[in-house]
């Protein structure tokens, strides 16, 4: 009798161990801000959503009261890193000489940024955020995860389909003793084919190496591109790490953190939604998510965030067709687009040749001069999409400028440019739908 009434005790105080169970598609540990816009972009691609913070607020870095400048990213306001631009210059447009010019260097005081990111959070569905939560334990669970934390002196289960550290140093990862590779900043965006699975990027950044000194006294890194494996667990699915690339204590390294943090949240959108694991990732349905919400694939300095082809732009330069130049402006190095300069066949036949298999013979058959032209286009895409030529003529010439804003005339003997180009091909051949692996390599 008494070993049956210990039992029973014994099963209570089990079932009474956790205060409750929760489910959730997304788990975020860590109220960082690359770990707020994760959940935020989580939450807004309709996923059920849960950001955990050990401490009382979230970004608690961003806590001083003096005003501060960010100078980076100024001209690429990729997505979730836009919104916060906005919403700043919103909130301090009626100060005396504040600059509100779309690529101004934003100034704010820390601590308000923090409730902007907290407000932002706030306003979304399917987000729920816990405050004074720290993570007791972590462990799989078949495909995804079994979460503990203690929050108001009580355990609390978590179960979750797809889980992002993106705390201070990924301390999650070092916790499940992930052997991560530190990603390389200097590699250039154009090596290989891994760019083409970009899912965040930025212009050129100081390096810190010191906590204790400014990043003002760093050399500059150039601007880059971080792809999708890059944040992917090795060995363990459904771990996403983004904690571990950025510093959290300078604000410089902000609009860095919120724009990699969207990226992970689109990912683990994809995972939970399709209910798959990270080796079943496709790329290009997580980069169009990513389109969707005004996100930049590419670090283009010299496309405008208001152009109206800016999509058309980042696909094609994401399936490596036409590729960014680098250049020198002042102490640091950006990543241009050169809309006006010509495309020239070197650059574009090879890659063609991989997406199409009717290339090799268009290539052979036309043999296109140096500088490949309007009507190379115009003969390319009525050969890959068996369109008239006359038919296809008459539709340009309509489309020209009142579609497509061309300004230069319909010229078929000249140079294209690489804006027409990229517009034309976007839209006529679409070879940003061909399928990628997570290498960046084309799938057949």
């Amino acid at each position: 009798m008494i070993k049956k009434l210990l039992l029973v005790l014994l099963l209570l105080n089990c079932t009474q161990t956790y205060a409750q169970t929760i489910k959730t598609d997304i788990l975020v540990i860590g109220g960082t801000p690359g770990g707020t816009a994760a959940a935020i972009q989580g939450a807004r691609s309709k996923l059920k959503t849960l950001l955990i913070e050990p401490g009382p607020q979230l970004c608690p870095t961003m806590a001083q009261q003096t005003i501060t400048t960010v100078s980076t990213d100024k001209s690429l306001p990729s997505g979730i890193w836009g919104e916060f631009r906005k919403r700043v210059i919103a909130f301090y447009k009626t100060t005396a000489g504040y600059d509100t010019a779309y690529n101004a260097p934003l100034r704010l005081e820390p601590y308000t940024g923090a409730a902007i990111l907290k407000k932002m959070a706030d306003t979304v569905k399917n987000l729920t955020v816990k405050l004074n939560a720290p993570l007791s334990t972590i462990k799989k669970d078949g495909d995804g995860w079994q979460v503990t934390i203690s929050q108001d002196g009580k355990l609390q289960l978590i179960k979750a389909k797809v889980v992002i550290d993106a705390t201070s140093g990924a301390s999650i990862a070092e916790k499940l003793k992930i052997n991560f590779i530190p990603f390389d900043f200097k590699a250039g965006n154009g090596q290989a084919t891994a760019f083409r699975t970009s899912i965040a990027m930025g212009d050129s950044f100081p390096r810190q190496t010191d906590a204790t000194v400014s990043t003002a006294n760093y050399p500059q890194l150039p601007a880059y591109c971080i792809p999708l494996n890059a944040i992917v667990a090795r060995g363990l699915d459904n771990l996403l790490v983004i904690g571990n690339f950025f510093p959290d204590d300078d604000l410089q390294y902000l609009p860095k953190q919120l724009t990699l943090g969207q990226g992970a949240g689109v990912t683990a959108a994809f995972c939970a939604f399709f209910k798959t694991t990270t080796k079943n990732i496709n790329v290009r349905l997580v980069q169009g998510e990513l389109l969707d919400f005004k996100g930049y694939l590419l670090p283009f300095a010299d496309i405008k965030p208001a152009d109206p082809y800016l999509r058309s732009i980042q696909q094609i330069a994401a399936t490596g067709l036409l590729k960014g130049v680098q250049k020198t402006a002042g102490n640091s190095t950006i990543i241009a687009f050169m809309p006006d300069s010509a495309v020239t066949t070197a650059e574009i036949e090879p890659v063609l040749n991989d997406i199409y298999t009717r290339t090799f013979l268009w290539f052979n058959r036309e043999k296109p001069s140096a500088k490949f032209t309007v009507g190379n286009v115009f003969s390319l895409i009525s050969e890959i999409t068996l369109t008239d030529p006359k038919t296809l003529q008459i539709g340009m010439t309509k489309a020209w400028k009142t579609e497509y804003r061309f300004t230069s005339p319909i010229d078929q003997g000249r140079p294209v440019t690489r804006r027409e180009f990229a517009i034309l091909i976007n839209k006529f051949l679409n070879p940003f739908a061909r399928t990628i692996d997570i290498g960046g390599r084309f799938v057949n």
